[in-house]
């Protein structure tokens, strides 16, 4: 018989989840409760989820019925589960499926509830009225053929969640390879995490397959998982990335991995425009326009392939003139990748019904133990601000402080003492203000990286890196995203993005790769002023993934 008391779970009727870790069935109930709530935070001790209808929805989307979700609950649970709490899983669960769309075979698309009154109720919603055509029946909504993406997105807004069932067209075949591993002579293989969160989005190729999100950290291979995902499908694809950095990664990785020929693969950017098989854009080149009222130039490059997939690398970026035209891509499969579906405009009901949703996550923390992506050691460094400093900060409006807070003189002589700590490693100051780090990089006669930088210097910077040739880079924003330096384990923040959670994970993710003693994140943070403020917001997405912070002043340095 077992004891409640053993039991780790508390389930409370706000709809927040208390985990505590201490014990043998934490793993099992973590992973239980992973499945249908969303992690809040999870320090030393408690974990705490909260079940909301967006995490309920992926849930269902997932194939969970709302009674394994509560018996799982039941299983874990010290205590028993609010009613409140059991009702709300059900109703949000039933909500997944009261509405299906999908194609009939003259090819007009159909909403379907076996629940008239539904109908009628959604048939008297004016943010769906510009989207459908009438009901023949009382059951059954005609949609317009171009508004299937603005319709399931009309329809999460106001609390029902489409089951989309219309399907995909094939688009042009392209068949390749993955590569020989030229070390091994084995195929390249997919690691087991990768290969489940390929079949996670394929689904056998069934109609509740072919659109989400695959979630994975920085550094665990979610470029991987899209080629992966491309050779499962065999077809002409468009790949969406941040910058050309990222697009000349992508297409390094798939001349790597797979039999793809250069003549086979398109870079569409500001420096080229090019369309082959498959075609790796950005999301710059696509949301240029002339003037701000002038249609977006490079849209149609959504139409010129026969694409059978579009690829979303790190989709909680994605723009909203991209979500706009997502819209209207609903027939094509879509697969969006990303370290974190957090996003500071609170659109993550956009990227469920316009992408899809989540098909596969795991946790930081999970892939860290299994040796997949490095242990770090977080540390928030307190400096004191000069007094100088302190007037101006002081009679400063709210903007200025931040950046008289961020740009403290004091932290460039603490990142000597921590460079010179660290002189056999490989080293990223990262930061936001330019004079800043053109002041560092004065400093320490190391290389700057910046938008500005030519994209040729760039690479010929991150290979100087890679060789070990340069121990040290100086990089600003444009070191938050799909920079590939495998070597760098140790990153020195000193100045960030107001309190962006995205930008602290991406910013530790630069030093996620395997290697040796581990990895050292640093954030230099001016005390007592609204940098340390910000810091707690920015730090909150590495602890809702169970990283610690320590927090030092820099006198103990």
């Amino acid at each position: 018989m077992n004891d409640r008391n053993d039991k780790p779970v508390i389930v409370q009727s706000d709809r927040s989840i208390l985990l505590e870790t201490d014990g043998p069935s934490f793993e099992d109930a973590r992973d239980c409760i992973a499945a249908f709530a969303e992690l809040v935070k999870s320090p030393e001790h408690i974990h705490t989820y909260r079940i909301t209808p967006l995490s309920l929805w992926n849930a269902a989307a997932a194939g969970m019925k709302a009674q394994e979700i509560i018996d799982g609950l039941l299983r874990h649970s010290k205590y028993e589960i609010p009613q409140n709490v059991i009702v709300d899983i059900e109703d949000n669960v039933a909500r997944y499926g009261r509405i299906k769309l999908f194609k009939r075979e003259d090819g007009q698309l159909v909403l379907y509830s076996d629940d008239a009154l539904l109908i009628m109720q959604l048939l008297n919603q004016k943010a769906l009225q510009p989207f459908v055509l009438g009901t023949p029946d009382g059951k059954h909504i005609l949609v317009k053929p171009d508004e299937r993406g603005n319709v399931k997105n009309a329809l999460i807004k106001i609390g029902f969640p489409v089951e989309d069932l219309a399907g995909y067209v094939d688009g042009a075949p392209l068949v390749f390879e993955l590569r020989d591993d030229a070390l091994s002579g084995r195929k390249f293989g997919l690691r087991k995490y990768q290969s489940e969160a390929v079949e996670a989005f394929h689904m056998r190729g069934s109609n509740h397959g072919g659109s989400g999100v695959v979630v994975l950290p920085c550094g665990a291979g979610k470029t991987v998982v899209g080629i992966g995902t491309m050779h499962r499908l065999q077809t002409q694809t468009l790949v969406l990335t941040t910058n050309t950095v990222a697009l000349r990664q992508w297409k390094n990785e798939l001349l790597d991995k797979t039999t793809l020929a250069e003549n086979q693969i398109g870079e569409y950017s500001g420096d080229s425009k090019e369309i082959r098989p498959v075609t790796i854009a950005t999301y710059q080149v696509l949301t240029y326009r002339k003037a701000k009222d002038s249609p977006f130039v490079h849209f149609s490059l959504f139409d010129e392939g026969n694409w059978g997939l579009i690829v979303y690398d790190e989709v909680h970026l994605l723009p909203a003139p991209v979500f706009r035209a997502t819209a209207s891509l609903q027939a094509r499969r879509r697969l969006g990748l990303t370290a974190t579906l957090v996003r500071e405009d609170a659109r993550e009901d956009d990227v469920f019904s316009l992408i899809g949703p989540k098909k596969y996550d795991v946790p930081w923390k999970v892939l860290e133990k299994q040796g997949w992506i490095a242990q770090a050691i977080c540390t928030e460094i307190r400096v004191p601000l000069p007094n100088e400093e302190r007037y101006r900060y002081a009679v400063s409006d709210k903007r200025g402080k931040f950046r008289i807070a961020s740009t403290n003189p004091v932290k460039g002589s603490l990142c000597e003492t921590l460079v010179a700590a660290h002189r056999d490693d490989n080293v990223l100051i990262i930061g936001q203000y330019l004079d800043q780090l053109k002041h560092l990089a004065k400093r320490f006669k190391a290389p700057l990286i910046t938008g500005q930088t030519a994209n040729k210097q760039r690479e010929e910077l991150y290979a100087a890196f890679r060789s070990g040739k340069e121990k040290l880079l100086i990089v600003s924003k444009v070191a938050n995203f799909a920079i590939d330096l495998p070597d760098a384990n140790i990153a020195i923040q000193v100045s960030g993005t107001f309190g962006s959670r995205q930008e602290e994970a991406q910013r530790l993710g630069r030093i996620l790769r395997p290697k040796g003693p581990g990895a050292r994140f640093y954030s230099l943070v001016s005390r007592d002023t609204c940098d340390q403020d910000y810091s707690v917001k920015r730090q909150l997405f590495l602890t809702e993934q169970g990283y610690r912070y320590e927090i030092r002043n820099a006198e103990e340095v």
